[in-house]
């Protein structure tokens, strides 16, 4: 489904950096996107967005799966 979008749709180097720094790399790499940050884990919509990367971290803020859009 990605392909469906424009510009760039994962960000697998952002594994292992902070959540909110992966979050404004992400929305200054694509600007048809807005980066949300979420707790990996929670509950989430299953509805495919172009205009929606969630960037999941641990407790401790860190990037812990590759974002990609959706």
């Amino acid at each position: 489904m990605s392909s469906e979008c424009h510009g760039k749709n994962a960000w697998p180097e952002l594994v292992g950096t902070n959540g909110e720094y992966a979050a404004s790399v992400i929305e200054k790499e694509n600007t048809s996107v807005d980066a949300v940050v979420i707790l990996d884990g929670i509950p989430v919509t299953a509805d495919f967005r172009c205009d929606r990367v969630r960037v999941r971290v641990d407790r401790n803020g860190i990037v812990v799966k590759v974002p990609t859009i959706g």
